[in-house]
C-alpha cells in the first residue's frame, strides 16, 4: 500500500553513495600509520555520526593520547585521493528514485552527519548538486544523529511537517533520529545490519533504493 508523503529526506554516505567501505579503508590506513589497528566494532559505531561524535568514540576506544586531529586530516586526504581516482560511487537505484520524485514534483533534501561543505563536494563530484531543494550538514545543528535535529531542520527548510516526510537512512543513528523526529523512517542497510530494536523503529527495511522506489509507488 502506498503511504502518503509530501517530501523525502536522504542520508548521504552509505545511502546515496557507496562510500563507507572507502571510509573504513582510509581509517585503517591512517590508524596503521600511527601504530594502531582499526577495530571493526569501533568503526561500525562511527557510521552515521558527526565529527565530534567520531572523535569521542575514537578517543574512548584508543585512549586520550591518540593523535586524533592528525588522523582526521590524514583520513580526509586519503578519501580525497580515492575520490580523485574513482569518483563518488552511486548506490543502485538512486538516480531512478530521484528522477521519479522529480517527475512527481516531490521535494527532496539531504540530511547528513557530514559537514555541509563536504556534502556539497560529494554532490558536485556525483553530478547531483542541483537535485536537492535543501541540504543540512552535521555542522549546522547542535545535536547530531541519533538526535532528531538534522531531520527537523530539513523538514523546516522544505516547509513540510515531519509526519509527512519519508526519511531514507542506512544507519541505526539515522533511523533513531528520524523516528524521534516523527518522520517516516525507511532503512536501506549498508555495512551494519539493523538490530531488532531499530528494525522495529523503521517503517520498512529494504535491500536497495530500487525497492524503495517500488514501495513508494512512484
Amino acid at each position: 500500500m502506498r503511504i502518503p508523503f509530501s517530501a523525502v529526506v536522504f542520508d548521504m554516505d552509505g545511502l546515496m553513495f557507496d562510500t563507507e567501505p572507502m571510509a573504513r579503508r582510509a581509517w585503517e590506513l591512517a590508524l596503521a600509520e600511527s601504530g594502531h589497528a582499526l577495530d571493526e566494532s569501533v568503526f561500525f559505531r562511527m557510521v552515521g555520526r558527526t565529527r565530534p561524535a567520531v572523535r569521542e568514540i575514537l578517543l574512548g576506544a584508543y585512549g586520550p593520547d591518540l593523535p586524533i586531529d592528525a588522523l582526521s586530516v590524514r583520513v580526509r586526504s586519503l578519501l580525497e585521493e580515492a575520490f580523485e581516482r574513482q569518483g563518488v560511487p552511486i548506490k543502485p537505484g538512486l538516480l531512478e528514485l530521484l528522477d521519479a520524485l522529480e517527475s512527481a514534483r516531490i521535494p527532496v533534501a539531504v540530511a547528513s552527519s557530514t559537514f555541509r561543505d563536504v556534502v556539497f563536494d560529494r554532490l558536485r563530484r556525483a553530478g547531483l548538486s542541483s537535485r536537492f531543494r535543501a541540504v543540512v550538514g552535521g555542522d549546522e545543528v547542535s545535536r547530531g544523529k541519533p538526535a532528531p535535529d538534522l531531520f527537523l531542520e530539513a523538514c523546516r527548510r522544505l516547509v513540510v511537517p515531519p509526519g509527512e516526510c519519508v526519511v531514507l537512512e542506512d544507519s541505526e543513528p539515522g533511523i533513531r533520529g528520524a523516528h524521534a523526529a516523527g518522520a517516516v523512517p525507511i532503512m536501506v542497510p549498508d555495512l551494519v545490519p539493523p538490530s531488532d530494536e531499530v528494525r522495529a523503529m523503521a517503517h520498512r527495511v529494504f535491500p536497495s533504493l530500487l525497492d524503495v522506489l517500488t514501495f513508494l509507488g512512484l
